[in-house]
């Protein structure tokens, strides 16, 4: 090929000097390149660099001189330049393209209504929006929910949440845990296991029993007592939550099962999906147990039945209203001009206190 005529071309001229010049340096290049055998990388000012002086070669030329990148590419690089370039002197108030987004005030409920009633397809949640005044077309629901991640209702109606079962389940579900305790011994420190249960619903939390030695026979004997007919406090519940504590034994579970109440077991390491327990256990620790210095089992049992007092009818709970689950009289008017004085219960020396008026 005579280069001095692609030179030529280039440049408009035929100088041998540059002709001399280019050929070197293509050959210098060519060398390179065959002993370099990774894959060049380039960076965008690189890119930009080649690109524009590529453009005005042309792809015949720069498919015999080129020789870091391919005449495709560089001419690929050019094309991406335009676009950036142009986009940037777009007028800002030029009119958008494309259809406009969705409102997010309309995203954010279209994702509550599927997320909150698994069983509704596109027509229902577009029938919903349009009682709230958001017209939107089903087309446009099911993009927001694929976008989301979320299965269109036939696949989203089969499954269950584990915050879906507790709520429709509450009324007849007990959590079940225990939590641990040392006392003060003759025999030095001791530590006492407690078996509780709290019903969902009420948050109301029954003691089992509690023992330095929760052995089977001891395990036997507690699943009776609460399953006992007219005494039990599991009579008309149908689900008990346990976890994989190997306390809880097999004819442990197949008792309570014998009275019609269906024992959930969790997959380990999850206490989250028992999270009502969880709560009561670390109430009762940091409110008064971690408190105290126990001596005897006798002394935790008076601590836990004088907690339970103070946590069903004296202590606000912020999963219920922050009101109290079982108030032992009427909330009181909450005028503070009135004339009775405030009172102050104490339980446990004054660890527990309770505050009311003075009955009238």
């Amino acid at each position: 090929m005579n280069w001095a005529i692609i030179v030529g071309r280039i440049t408009g001229t035929v100088d041998e000097h540059v002709f001399r010049s280019f050929e070197y340096t293509l050959k210098e290049n060519r060398i390179y390149r065959s002993r370099f055998h990774g894959r060049f990388t380039f960076t965008d000012a690189e890119r930009i660099e080649l690109a524009k002086a590529a453009k005005p070669v042309g792809r015949a030329l720069l498919a015999d001189i080129a020789t870091l990148v391919t005449p495709d590419t560089l001419l690929r690089w050019h094309r991406r330049l335009v676009e950036n370039v142009a986009s940037t002197q777009r007028p800002a108030d030029l009119t958008p393209i494309g259809r406009p987004p969705t409102d997010s005030i309309v995203v954010e409920l279209v994702l509550r209504f599927a997320r909150e009633n698994r069983s509704w397809g596109y027509d229902r949640i577009v029938g919903a929006l349009a009682e709230l005044g958001h017209v939107i077309s089903d087309s446009t629901v099911g993009n927001i929910l694929r976008e989301h991640g979320i299965d269109p209702a036939p696949e989203r109606k089969r499954q269950t949440t584990w915050t879906d079962f507790i709520a429709a389940h509450k009324d007849v579900l007990l959590g079940c845990d225990f939590f641990t305790k040392q006392v003060w011994t003759l025999l030095g420190p001791v530590t006492c296991y407690v078996l509780f249960f709290i019903h969902i619903a009420t948050r109301k939390v029954y003691i089992a029993g509690m023992t330095t030695h929760p052995n089977e026979q001891w395990m036997q004997q507690a699943a009776r007592n609460i399953t006992m007919a007219g005494d039990g406090f599991a009579n008309g519940m149908k689900y008990v939550i346990l976890d994989r504590d190997a306390k809880h034994t097999e004819s442990f579970r197949a008792i309570i099962e014998s009275a019609n109440v269906e024992c959930l077991r969790l997959p380990p390491r999850s206490p989250n999906l028992n999270a009502h327990a969880e709560r009561f256990v670390r109430s009762i620790k940091e409110e008064c147990l971690d408190k105290l210095i126990l001596l005897g089992q006798g002394s935790l049992t008076r601590a836990v039945f004088q907690y339970l007092e103070h946590y069903h009818g004296e202590r606000p709970h912020q999963g219920k209203g922050n009101a109290i689950l079982f108030p032992s009289s009427p909330a009181t008017d909450s005028d503070p001009a009135r004339a009775e004085p405030v009172l102050c219960r104490q339980r446990l020396g004054g660890l527990l206190k309770f505050y009311h008026r003075a009955a009238a």
